[in-house]
């Protein structure tokens, strides 16, 4: 089993990721490959980033760290579920991205953006931090603009009462499928010691 981690993107208080995030796990269980855990920045207690060196040299050593980098060296790939603040990601999913390297490198990253065009630039922006970390970000993604947004916010509908989204889903899941085995076996010692 390859161990997907969903990333809730946000910690303010009455936050939407909470619904993205639980709606996503509840697609990847019908994938017998893959098992989705969610990890939510409320559960990692990291201040902002300011250690002497960058990660990819050094592990930082604020409270915090370790239990984060654990987390996320133990998942083969990851769909982060992201509001748009301003344009982009918000600050304290930035600040945790920041706060390790080594452990999401050679990792597929796939994106659920949701708000007024469906977090597109903050998914965009997100698929550049991916490459500099050295993962594999899919090109699939999904957008819960809107209209959907705001039905699910009022209560009148779920997110699952949309069709295109599901299908969105269902394409994610399927490249990140196939993208999760291929780099799990890419990473393999073997194949890592292999001279490039």
């Amino acid at each position: 089993m390859r161990r997907i981690g969903i990333v809730i993107g946000t910690t303010r208080q009455g936050r939407f990721g909470d619904k993205p995030a639980t709606w996503i796990a509840g697609h990847l269980a019908r994938y017998q490959d893959l098992v989705g855990e969610i990890i939510d920045l409320r559960d990692h207690d990291l201040p902002f980033f300011d250690e002497a060196m960058s990660p990819i040299y050094a592990m930082p050593n604020c409270p915090g760290a370790s239990s984060w980098s654990q987390r996320i060296a133990a998942m083969d790939g990851f769909i982060f579920v992201t509001a748009e603040y301003n344009h982009g990601i918000s600050g304290v999913l930035k600040n945790a991205l920041d706060h390790a390297y080594r452990e999401f490198n050679r990792k597929p990253a796939a994106f659920i953006g949701y708000g007024g065009v469906g977090a597109a630039r903050a998914v965009e922006q997100l698929r550049l931090i991916a490459v500099e970390l050295q993962m594999a970000p899919l090109r699939h993604a999904v957008h819960i603009t809107l209209e959907p947004y705001l039905a699910v916010v009022s209560g009148r509908n779920a997110i699952d009462d949309f069709d295109f989204l599901n299908a969105g889903a269902a394409a994610l899941l399927d490249e990140l499928v196939w993208w999760t085995e291929a780099l799990a076996v890419a990473r393999t010692p073997r194949m890592e010691a292999m001279p490039r």
